[in-house]
Order: structure tokens, then C-alpha cells, then sequence
């Protein structure tokens, strides 16, 4: 296959912010894939279709921070297209964002056959194993920046 990665980044704001760049993020990945890792500068656009179109069997491409566009948060449909046309697939393994209906998330499940990543089903697995069917007694560490969306949870 010729995996390409998509992936967000801090809150850009739909703006360009080189602190915010995925390119920083290369060695770790290619230590943790034990191979080379090619990096667009962005994530649609001639730049991302040119990296795409020039990768071969085995090749694994990271596009560059979704969030660098206004239309990922705002799930623009044309964003999600632009996407979508780098790939025959969508492999959603972000489970801490997967609730986000954001373009790389819920717009190119759309548009794309989709499916779960193993970590994505590890996640539901475990979910399910705490809230499904739990094994008494239960604790619960629970993080996150805003409680707000975590209140109505802990009162179940």
C-alpha cells in the first residue's frame, strides 16, 4: 500500500503557523516505521496531489497539518474533497478525535469507503469493556481541558 497520513496539530486557527509544522514530527515517525517518511508541505493542492502521484508501493507520505486550513474545523465539503482525491480509502486510528466533525475526520468518511484503525478499535474495545461492561469496583481517570464536555459522563 502507499499510506498517506493525515493529522492535525495544535490550534492554528486556519492559519500557517511554522511552530505548528508536522515536519517536526518526521524522525520520530520514521523511527517508530523503521523507514523513510516523505513530507508535503501541505495537505491539498498541487504540492500534496505532486508527493502523492510520486510515491511508490511501500512509500509512506505525511501531509502537512490539517489545521493550517480554516475548512478542517469547518468541515467544509470542498475541503474534504480536495482530500479525498489523494486516496481510494479512509482509515480513521484518531480516536481522541474522532467525535470532531471536522473535514479529515467526519467529511472524508464520506466521501471515502472508511473504516477503523486498529488503535481506533483497540480504543472502542476498552470503551466498551469500562462502560459496557464493567468490572466492579470501577475507577475512572478522566482528563481534558474543558469539564464542561466531560460532566454529563461523569454523572453516569
Amino acid at each position: 500500500g502507499r499510506p498517506i497520513l493525515l493529522a492535525h496539530f495544535d490550534r492554528p486557527k486556519g492559519k500557517v503557523v511554522p511552530s505548528m509544522s508536522l515536519r517536526q514530527i518526521l524522525p520520530a515517525l520514521e523511527a517508530a516505521l523503521g523507514r523513510p517518511v516523505a513530507f508535503a508541505p501541505d495537505c491539498v493542492g498541487p504540492e500534496a496531489e505532486a508527493a502523492e502521484a510520486a510515491m511508490k508501493d511501500g512509500d509512506v507520505l505525511l501531509l502537512e497539518n490539517t489545521r493550517f486550513h480554516a475548512g478542517e474545523e469547518a468541515n467544509d465539503p470542498a475541503f474534504a474533497a480536495a482530500m479525498a482525491r489523494l486516496g481510494d480509502v479512509y482509515c480513521n486510528d484518531a480516536f481522541s478525535a474522532a467525535h470532531r466533525a471536522h473535514a479529515s475526520t467526519e467529511g472524508l468518511a464520506r466521501l471515502l469507503p472508511s473504516f477503523a484503525g486498529l488503535l481506533m478499535a483497540a480504543e472502542l474495545a476498552a470503551l466498551d469493556r469500562a462502560l459496557g461492561r464493567p468490572e466492579r469496583p470501577v475507577t475512572a481517570i478522566v482528563g481534558g481541558s474543558k469539564i464542561s464536555t466531560k460532566l454529563d459522563l461523569l454523572m453516569n
